[in-house]
């Protein structure tokens, strides 16, 4: 690649595009995104029970002072006693600022896997990018839950020696983690053996464990 004065000019670009942030002969091959149902449902049922069992414990202590009127009775300590519980209930505005969060960023999620990295596209208020080179990659597993299963769909971890990224909610989790295995294991072959460094015959290629 030739660097000059045309290197650094960012006035053309589009905001929020992932074309701003591929190199020189990279081209997005597959974009994918999670499964809509399946990404609500999981915002809402992650964290539920603690924060069910916790807001109900909260709710029945509150109620019980507000209808034996003990309100009247501790008087100036009443504003004490809103703010211990607006404390205390922070497992639940937690939970609610969970779903918030997750709910408000699900249009601006996007999976690329292009020909040299998978880029994760994420954000609220900015958009976020991360992303892992092939030959960086360590491990590929799928995670499959409840809701995963009823909709036929599953997680993707993908992680390097220092980072890690999720394709969450997406079809063919399975197929499309073998693809990139595959994919991983040409390109690290590559690396290791170039083409002008092959022999014309490799017999040790694709044979099977022996021991």
């Amino acid at each position: 690649m030739e660097i000059n004065e045309n290197t650094f000019d960012v006035n053309d670009i589009k905001k929020n595009k992932v074309e701003d942030i591929l190199t020189e002969g990279e081209k997005i091959l597959v974009s994918l995104v999670p499964n809509r149902k399946v990404f609500m449902l999981e915002s809402f049922f992650k964290g539920l029970p603690l924060a069910l069992i916790w807001g109900i414990f909260d709710g029945i202590f509150i109620s019980f002072i507000f209808s034996n009127n003990l309100y009247e009775q501790i008087g100036p300590f009443v504003v004490g006693l809103i703010f211990f519980f607006l404390i205390h209930l922070i497992p639940v505005w937690l939970y609610i600022g969970n779903i918030v969060r997750r709910l408000a960023g699900y249009k601006n999620i996007n999976y690329y896997l292009t020909n040299k990295r998978i880029i994760v596209r994420s954000g609220i208020i900015g958009i976020d990018y991360k992303f892992l080179f092939y030959p960086d990659i360590a491990t590929v597993n799928v995670k499959v839950g409840i809701f995963d299963r009823m909709f036929k769909v599953g997680d993707v971890y993908i992680r390097s020696a220092t980072q890690a990224i999720c394709l969450e909610d997406i079809d063919n989790p399975y197929q499309y983690s073998s693809r990139i295995q595959q994919v991983i294991n040409d390109i690290k072959s590559d690396i290791s053996f170039p083409n002008d460094l092959r022999p014309k015959e490799n017999h040790g290629y694709n044979t099977d464990y022996k021991g």
